[in-house]
């Protein structure tokens, strides 16, 4: 097996149900570098730290050019695999998905995060759609890429609405199974019983992102969970604290 394969075969290795794989994501190369020295197997970046380090809104509002330069460069920084929130890959149709995913693959990346949602607009890309631009996006980047497709349904729903939501999360896993995804992420559910269900269900390894109020990295092992992020989290706190220690030199 050659170097290449083996990064991608090493980052798949880490996602086990029940021993998830923690991921405290990075937004550039410093960042990324500081989490990789303090032990995390692998990077992940998370679109909104992305985006809010180079002064731009979430939703690709962020140039992909500049997208682009950002994941090769964390994946330079560091000797741990790197995945890159590549949002809905800057584009609609499968063709324009399967032409930037195979540029983002050209960065160095070994997998990406894919969403269903319509960026920058409301509601979800049908699921057979989604599928297609899936199954694009499989095709150009190869078999060993790393494709965490993003299930947004969670998202858009209210909390009291995530039972509801379960039929079509599920019809949404076995599609994008099918079409060639590797992972599957729900941001925005944190029903522990929920969790366990598309656990048990679910055809890949599922991703839950952490958040104040979710359960527990360790509860989330126990419920089958597969992948942890954090999201737009640790980039927040560390503005927090810059905010509060720069605010020290100027209170005096």
């Amino acid at each position: 097996m050659t170097d290449h394969h083996a990064r991608f075969a090493a980052f798949a290795a880490l996602h086990r149900p029940g021993q998830p794989l923690i991921l405290f994501n990075a937004w550039d190369s410093g960042s990324a570098a500081a989490i990789a020295e303090a032990g995390a197997p692998a990077i992940a970046t998370g679109s909104w730290s992305v985006a809010a380090a180079q002064g731009f809104a979430d939703a690709e509002a962020l140039p992909i050019g500049l997208a682009l330069a950002n994941a090769e460069r964390v994946a330079e920084a560091v000797e741990v695999p790197v995945t890159i929130d590549f949002e809905g890959a800057y584009a609609v149709d499968p063709d324009h998905v399967a032409a930037n995913m195979l540029r983002l693959a050209g960065t160095g990346a070994v997998g990406c995060n894919f969403e269903d949602q319509l960026v920058g607009g409301e509601g979800l890309h049908p699921v057979v759609f989604q599928g297609d631009r899936i199954a694009a996006a499989r095709n150009a980047v190869g078999s060993d890429f790393f494709i965490n497709a993003r299930i947004d349904l969670f998202l858009k729903a209210k909390p009291e609405q995530h039972a509801d939501a379960m039929s079509e999360a599920l019809e949404r896993a076995e599609a994008y199974a099918q079409s060639g995804a590797s992972g599957l992420f729900f941001p925005g559910l944190g029903d522990p019983g929920l969790i366990a269900r598309l656990c048990e269900a679910s055809p890949l390894p599922v991703n839950i992102m952490a958040y104040p109020g979710a359960p527990s990295a360790d509860k989330l092992a126990g419920l089958g969970v597969a992948r942890i992020s954090h999201g737009p989290f640790p980039y927040r706190r560390m503005i927090d604290w810059l905010k509060s220690a720069a605010a020290e030199h100027y209170r005096r």
